[in-house]
Formats: structure tokens, C-alpha cells, sequence
């Protein structure tokens, strides 16, 4: 690995860690993720408990709640102490609009998130981040295991050219592409988004700098050539992808929580479980506008 990478990893792991006083916290890996105990979330939380929960979130990105046993109500309520919810693209008909069902089993040919990507990236106000809570896991235990990759460590390990180069640079989220992947059309009820962010953006409560593209709905680089934009942002999502330090693993348990930062991390739902069973409930959180 190269220094400079190396440098970024070591200024991280070298910060000091937050004390907690209402539960305890324990790092899934030294740069991301953290697994929460002494957390009944279908219990309101105390305001100490609040502040600090807000501030595990910006300090770890990815947190894991084990032993929840929530109902719909209990997770919006959660979900709204970070902010207003944020509706589901295509909701069914006659369904809660804020809370979608999460489901694959023998019967599945796709699954939603089965590759690294942020999601709704192509809104013009993508999510703060989602709170998954799966009651059902596949049999035994055996997969469906969550990835999540650290954006902010994503653009701290390249070469310091590589930043300068991309800092300028934007790209363009298009909605449709998730659906011209799979070979279908977008319904025509769906309005599709396709907006254009900055490749690099700040954090909005941290301004700390990360990558944001990702292959599902990032089009192209409009400053590049077509080719030039294909390669470039072919090396970020084999950096993504392929660089195990930026990375923590989420393996699940029946009735557990997982909320994700949306705007500093990627994730990837992993189908290794087929013909077996995963079933949960997603809520989301308005965001706001990428900015450089």
C-alpha cells in the first residue's frame, strides 16, 4: 500500500474515541461500523441518549442494534429523531409510503441492493441514511450478510494528484439506469430523477470530504470524454469495491436494526442465501444537496 494511503488510515485510527455514558459501543472494525447495546428502541430514548446516539452515528456511520423487537410505529419513531422521513420511490398501493417492506426467498430472481451503491443517489436530495430492521434472516444463519464501504477513507487513501484532479470534476445520477440494467423501463407513474453532484462532496454536519459516485446510477463525468469518464470512474469502484480496509461486514441476527450514513457510506446486500428466506422493513431519512 502506499504511504500516503497508509497516512490516511493511521491519522483515523489514531483519533481518540468518544466516551458513552447511555449504552456501550464496540467498533466492528477500527474505521467503520459499530455494533450499540443498552439500547431498548421501542422505548423512546432519554435526551442523553439521544445526543449521544447522534454523535455515534457521525463518528462510526453504520450502527447495529441487536435484540430489537420494533413494530412499524417504533421505527419511524427512531428514524425521525435524525429527520423527517423519506418516502419510498413506488410505494404499493394502500401501504405506509414511509415504510418498505424488504423481502427475497426461493421464489426471487433479483434482489434490491446486491452491489456496492448509495441509495437514490440520482435525487436531487438523496437520503441522510436508512435504518434497516430484519425480523426474518435465511436459515441456519447462512448469508445475507450487509458490506458497507467507508466514502470519506474511499477518498482520503488516493494519491494526493488524484484528488486535485477530482475535486473540479461532477457527475450525472441517472434514475432509469438501475431499471436499464435489469432490462426494463421505468413505470411510467415514476418520475425519473437525473441530476448532476460533485464527484467529491463534504459531509453536511461534518464537512469532512468523500467520494460520491457509484455504478448503479452515476451515468458519466460530463468534463471527460467518454472514454476518459468510463475509466476514471472505473478505478473509483474498483477502489470501492476491491480495498478491504475501506469495508465492514453487518452480519445479521433475527430482530436487528442497522442504520447506515447514505451520504459517507456505500453498501451491498449480499444474495448468498438462495433458496433461503430475508425479510425485514426499511425506513429512510430526508437528506439535503451534495455540496462540494
Amino acid at each position: 500500500m502506499e504511504q500516503f494511503a497508509l497516512d490516511a488510515v493511521e491519522r483515523l485510527t489514531t483519533r481518540p474515541r468518544e466516551a458513552y455514558d447511555s449504552f456501550s459501543v464496540a467498533p466492528l472494525t477500527p474505521l467503520l461500523g459499530a455494533e450499540i447495546s443498552g439500547l431498548d428502541l421501542s422505548r423512546e430514548l432519554t435526551p442523553r441518549q439521544e445526543k449521544e446516539i447522534k454523535l455515534a452515528f457521525l463518528t462510526h456511520h453504520v450502527l447495529v442494534f441487536h435484540d430489537q423487537h420494533l413494530t412499524p410505529e417504533d421505527h419511524k419513531r427512531f428514524a425521525r429523531l435524525f429527520g423527517p422521513l423519506h418516502p419510498d420511490t413506488l410505494p404499493a398501493e394502500g401501504s405506509d409510503p414511509y415504510v418498505l417492506e424488504i423481502s427475497a426467498d426461493k421464489n426471487s430472481r433479483e434482489v434490491a441492493g446486491n452491489g456496492w451503491h448509495a441509495d437514490g443517489t440520482a435525487d436531487p436530495e438523496p437520503s441522510l441514511g436508512s435504518m434497516l430492521h430484519l425480523t426474518t434472516i435465511p436459515e441456519g444463519g447462512s448469508g445475507g450478510d450487509t458490506l458497507f464501504a467507508n466514502m470519506h477513507l474511499a477518498y482520503d487513501m488516493l494519491s494526493p494528484s488524484m484528488k486535485t484532479f477530482l475535486d473540479g470534476l461532477t457527475a450525472v445520477h441517472d434514475g432509469a439506469r438501475p431499471w436499464l440494467a435489469q432490462g426494463q423501463t421505468p413505470p411510467p407513474e415514476y418520475d425519473v430523477p437525473r441530476t448532476e453532484h460533485p464527484v467529491v462532496v463534504r459531509h453536511p454536519d461534518t464537512g469532512r470530504k468523500l467520494l460520491f459516485v457509484n455504478a448503479p446510477y452515476t451515468s458519466h463525468i460530463p468534463q471527460l470524454s467518454s472514454s476518459e469518464s468510463a475509466a476514471v470512474l472505473g478505478m473509483l469502484y474498483e477502489h470501492t469495491a476491491r480495498t478491504p480496509l475501506l469495508h465492514c461486514r453487518v452480519r445479521w441476527q433475527p430482530n436487528t436494526l442497522t442504520f447506515w450514513d447514505n451520504r459517507c457510506v456505500q453498501h451491498h446486500a449480499v444474495w448468498d442465501y438462495y433458496p433461503h428466506t430475508r425479510r425485514g422493513r426499511r425506513v429512510a431519512i430526508d437528506g439535503t444537496r451534495p455540496q462540494a
